[in-house]
């Protein structure tokens, strides 16, 4: 049993990993904007303040998963700022407080995306590949620089880029269902930019993993090992629902929409392989899209 501090632990994959870590037994603090909302529990401490955690507080490992949704609206600059702040900021005050503390924890899981890479079409990526400068870049760049302060504290760290992450309740998944289910899906503009999707249950898993292997270091791409083509992904989801996926979002009309998050996010993508988690041993569970889309959306 480990005590765990996580930040993002109200989100999409935060909710998620917190029911999957009480269930292996754990004591969690969840830093939260809104901890009224929750309700504590002798297992689950709701915080507000990085400030409420005491100095001789022991804290075995940490899991970073703060930041707003960087597709849930248009990028005016506005909401750049707020992207931005909301993972380097909130990176910045964790290490902070981990540095007063007296027991530093072992290791800290931090968040990043394969973003990292920049739009780079069906190029293979894997960890040591170069990246395009562009906004996802640096906002992923300034998140891994601002958490790699605890190496210097001694705490081994582990920072994951996901990918589009597949799950029940959320995520980029429930935008895209509607209209699947009337029939009316299909690819995004030209169809032929590459998607590096995982299931939620890997990402949970894989965190564990991470967590408990202290041989893992530095950066793991978090994505399944088959990355398809946005076309590829409507087809199978079509297939899934027994709905027909065959018809276009012109990509002129998500660039209306969305401005340059449409273009760089959803007309534009990567083919990221996650080597070192292979490497490492580790199994995927859902490798298939198919089998990932079936297991989600039967639930």
């Amino acid at each position: 049993m480990s005590r765990i501090l996580i930040t993002g632990g109200t989100g999409f994959i935060g909710r998620a990993l917190v029911q999957r870590l009480l269930a292996g037994g754990h004591d969690l603090i969840v830093i939260t904007r809104q901890p009224d909302r929750y309700q504590n529990t002798e297992k689950l401490r709701y915080i507000g303040r990085f400030g409420d955690i005491a100095n001789d507080t022991i804290i075995d490992a940490v899991i970073n998963l703060g930041g707003e949704g960087i597709g849930d609206r248009r990028w005016s600059e506005k909401r750049k700022q707020v992207l931005h702040d909301s993972r380097i900021r909130l990176t910045d005050h964790l290490v902070e407080c981990l540095a007063r503390l007296d027991h530093k924890p072992a290791v800290m899981i931090s968040g990043s995306a394969i973003g990292w890479y920049g739009a780079r079409d069906d190029q293979a990526l894997n960890e040591q590949s170069d990246f395009h400068d562009e906004f996802s870049h640096a906002l992923c760049r300034d998140w891994e620089a601002a958490a790699a302060g605890v190496t210097d504290l001694g705490v081994r760290l582990c920072t994951i880029r996901l990918g589009v992450v597949l799950g029940p309740g959320g995520g980029a998944l429930k935008r895209m269902l509607p209209p699947f289910y009337f029939g009316l899906g299909g690819p995004m503009g030209s169809g032929q930019q590459m998607m590096s999707w995982v299931h939620l249950d890997d990402v949970l898993e894989v965190l564990v993993f991470l967590m408990n292997r202290e041989d893992t270091v530095g950066i793991y791409n978090l994505t399944a090992p088959e990355a398809v083509s946005n076309r590829e992904f409507a087809r199978t989801l079509g297939q899934v629902l027994g709905r027909p996926a065959i018809l276009p979002v012109p990509g002129f009309v998500l660039k209306l929409l969305f401005g340059e998050m449409a273009d760089r996010l959803l007309l534009h993508g990567q083919n990221v392989m996650p080597a070192r988690l292979l490497e490492s041993g580790y199994t995927f569970n859902y490798p298939s899209l198919y089998d990932a889309l079936a297991n989600i959306l039967e639930r």
